[in-house]
């Protein structure tokens, strides 16, 4: 069975919608499918219904943003109870922060020289489909580059968006603990979302999965689409060392040679798959 535990639609920061994803999902052969959108569940409901008609299973996913280190880590949470309040109490928060987000780059842009950032995203946004939640990184990207301040969206994440730079704002993220707690609440399985992304050192990586798992934590993403095979050997290690689940997923957001749905590197075959944990939790209300 061909599995995919993470994925983005236009709920967040990705170019489908819910119920376009689920579809392509299925059309690549996904049978077990995570929508795991950034700080929402709005594309839940749209992609439960898409399913519906379908020979693929869909859980509840989500992909939070946390503090950890003084760096935002994700933390992805599956086959959780989707109106646990502690999870909606946090949700509200983070909706509220993603848009305090939004308008803190829209002003970091405009003092240098790049105004009407926010509504120039906010249009991007709309084009893929309209969402109450405020424009990520990758909308802003395209402004800039529709704007002619960039050539293409590489060089808007490597000079205003990417990690360091004016558009990575990280105050408004609660901590790592206090995320695998509000999942853990809400009857998550959670593991941590592509641990080898961040600019650490390998000791600095292995604290953080330390931590992780003192707040909760069961999972690692060894596989996150086609990193280097080098990484999914290094993350298998840990889970290994550690007693841990291992997770996999595309990390899909829109369609490409390198980022399509169910395409991952596969994993060892000595770990145990997080997945095979859903068994009895798979069909889990939104609402």
């Amino acid at each position: 069975m061909k599995v995919d535990l993470h994925c983005h639609s236009t709920a967040s920061d990705g170019a489908l919608s819910p119920a376009e994803v689920v579809c392509r999902a299925h059309g690549r052969g996904v049978r077990l499918l995570a929508l795991t959108d950034h700080d929402t569940l709005d594309g839940l409901p749209e992609a439960q219904a898409a399913a519906a008609g379908l020979d693929i299973e869909l859980i509840n996913g989500i992909e939070l943003s946390a503090l950890w280190g003084g760096a935002t880590v994700h933390v992805l949470g599956y086959a959780f109870a989707g109106d646990a309040p502690a999870l909606r109490l946090a949700l509200a928060g983070l909706h509220e922060g993603r848009w305090q987000r939004a308008a803190e780059i829209s002003r970091r842009l405009a003092a240098k020289g790049m105004d009407g950032a926010l509504e120039g995203a906010r249009a991007v946004q709309h084009e893929l489909g309209g969402s109450g939640n405020a424009p990520a990184r990758p909308h802003f990207a395209e402004f800039l580059v529709r704007a002619g301040h960039v050539r293409d969206r590489a060089e808007a994440f490597r000079k205003w968006l990417g990690a360091g730079k004016l558009g990575d704002i990280k105050q408004h993220w609660p901590t790592l603990e206090q995320s695998v707690a509000t999942l853990r609440a809400a009857g998550a399985w959670i593991s941590l979302a592509h641990p080898w992304h961040y600019d650490f050192t390998r000791s600095k990586r292995r604290r953080l999965v330390g931590d992780f798992i003192r707040a909760g934590g069961h999972a690692l993403e060894v596989s996150n689409g086609l990193q280097a095979a080098e990484q999914v050997g290094g993350l298998a290690i840990l889970v290994r060392e550690f007693g841990l689940l291992a997770s996999a997923g595309s990390d899909f957001h829109a369609p490409d040679d390198w980022s399509e749905l169910g395409l991952y590197r596969p994993l060892p075959d000595d770990l145990s798959p997080l997945w095979t944990r859903f068994a009895h939790v798979r069909h889990c209300a939104v609402l």
